[in-house]
């Protein structure tokens, strides 16, 4: 008879510790299920887009836990975040045209890079709200789709 080491990363073992879970399918839940972004709006195949994905506590800043990026593909561009854990976020995106990894910004912090956030949230002075772009994430995979904006230098995308 042989005998197999199964390996589990840090977040599975908490869930196995605190008895969250019990065997390989609710393991497998506990790991995540991918999230793929469709980022519309994508003004050039230029650089990368990046796709943070936020707790309310991490929401419109750089500490997001979990992020992906993929290259830019004009109009839209898919983003694959894996393995994330079932829970309420929310997306913030932008098109590093440059790819220079940070979202570019001109006067009075206007980006002049396209951005995004999920549920299309709508963008005050500050951002929008956690709740306004929030959505859960269950343990299956799941798809979501949101529009860039352009301000401040960065061009829309041709029409058509």
């Amino acid at each position: 008879m042989t005998q197999q080491t199964i390996r589990i990363g840090p977040a599975a073992a908490l869930f196995l510790a605190l008895g969250l879970c019990s065997g390989a399918p609710s393991l497998a839940r506990a790991q995540g299920a991918p999230l793929v972004v469709e980022v519309r709006g994508v003004t050039s195949n230029e650089g990368k887009v990046r796709v943070d994905v936020c707790t309310a506590a991490t929401f419109l800043k750089t500490t997001c836990p979990f992020s992906g990026d993929a290259p830019a593909v004009a109009g839209t561009t898919s983003v694959t975040v894996g393995a994330l854990p079932p829970g309420t976020y929310a997306v913030q995106a932008y098109h590093d045209s440059n790819d220079n990894g940070r979202l570019d910004r001109g006067a009075f912090g206007i980006p002049r890079e396209g951005f995004g956030f999920s549920n299309d949230a709508p963008v005050g002075f500050k951002g929008p709200s956690f709740p306004r772009a929030a959505f859960v994430h269950g343990a299956e995979a799941q798809t979501i789709t949101l529009k860039l904006r352009h301000f401040g230098g960065a061009s829309p995308p041709a029409p058509g």
